[in-house]
């Protein structure tokens, strides 16, 4: 269940050897898919009224589905629990043809939030499918976005959890196979699963692009420069973020010395920072930067208050809102309703 975050206690200033600073990763938080999701529940809730209903978290963050559900979204696991006729947003991490007739039977007048860039894999599935390839997907088994993908071409799908997972592999036809993934993997192990999966079928074909999404990679890039410095690296995001748990990983592969996950910046423990001078910051694809700018003010309590961003990226890229929201309540289009560039 989403939480509220604890009473903030203060940090302590404490010596350390050198001099207390904050590295902070940028790119960092939200995405254009998150933004677009979060975007669209708030409008249907202008649009439509309180309850909108969404199925499973619109985004895999305990703040923001809070806060949404303070302004009046009702979160379900299954369409069943929807009454007739409601309006249903659909998750950005995707979901199966199932699901959507599942609605439609219930005559709900669903809202497809689901990131353009994980319809763009489903897109792949569906037609590596009608071309008779067998898919492999590298995922992690139980992932929302995952069970959407497999949805599209169930028979044709076989999921793949990572490299340990490689050898046990079934094909019927080795000269016939492809590769797709969740879109918020850790890259390199994603290439490492790739890897193996090429040596024990030299045909695999690749996607046509890569489906890990531009954010995730955009992160892991940068919390690589900014560990290799880090006496202790922060990531700001939820336990069940794929890509928040996955920087935590790869800023300890890349040189922190600790990493740690937290929701909420109450969540930081004294004892972390004992004997860090250098803090890297960051926060997963999910984070709104507000948290991000709790936990600087936390951290600015205990003496680390000289705060250096590391830019490894420029993101500015929106997509459009789904088309039954492209228009406010005037009737007028929505400032941001076809995407594109944010030039602000």
């Amino acid at each position: 269940m989403p939480r509220v975050p604890a009473a903030r206690n203060r940090l302590v200033d404490t010596p350390v050897s050198g001099t207390k600073r904050v590295v902070l990763a940028a790119p960092r938080g939200y995405c254009a898919g998150v933004d677009r999701a979060v975007v669209a529940v708030e409008k249907a809730l202008e649009h439509y009224g309180a309850p909108v209903y969404v199925r499973k978290q619109i985004v895999h963050n305990v703040h923001v589905v809070s806060t949404l559900e303070r302004k009046g979204a009702i979160f379900v696991d299954d369409v069943a629990e929807v009454p007739p006729g409601a309006h249903i947003v659909f998750s950005a991490h995707g979901v199966s043809p199932a699901v959507v007739q599942s609605a439609a039977d219930r005559h709900l007048h669903a809202i497809d939030a689901t990131c353009p860039l994980v319809t763009k894999v489903h897109r792949e599935a569906i037609r590596f499918a009608r071309d008779d390839y067998e898919i492999l997907l590298i995922g992690h088994a139980g992932h929302e976005e995952v069970e959407g993908t497999m949805g599209q071409a169930p028979e044709r799908t076989t999921l793949v959890n990572g490299p340990a997972d490689v050898d046990s592999v079934v094909v019927n036809n080795p000269d016939n196979v492809v590769w797709l993934s969740q879109t918020t993997l850790s890259v390199d192990e994603t290439m490492e699963t790739v890897r193996r999966l090429r040596e024990r079928f030299p045909n695999l074909q690749d996607p046509p692009s890569d489906d890990i999404c531009y954010a995730t990679q955009n992160r892991q890039v940068a919390i690589k420069k900014v560990a290799q410095g880090a006496d202790l690296v922060i990531v700001v995001g939820s336990a069940n973020s794929s890509n928040s748990v996955r920087l935590v990983e790869v800023a300890l592969e890349y040189g922190a010395k600790a990493a740690y996950r937290v929701d909420y910046a109450s969540e930081i423990q004294q004892e972390w920072l004992d004997g860090a001078a250098t803090i890297g910051v960051t926060s997963g694809a999910s984070v709104p930067e507000v948290l991000v700018q709790e936990v600087l003010e936390q951290l600015a309590d205990a003496g680390y208050t000289s705060v250096e961003e590391v830019v490894t990226a420029e993101e500015d890229l929106m997509f459009s809102l789904p088309k039954e929201l492209r228009r406010d309540l005037t009737g007028a289009t929505d400032a941001r309703a076809l995407g594109g560039r944010n030039r602000t």
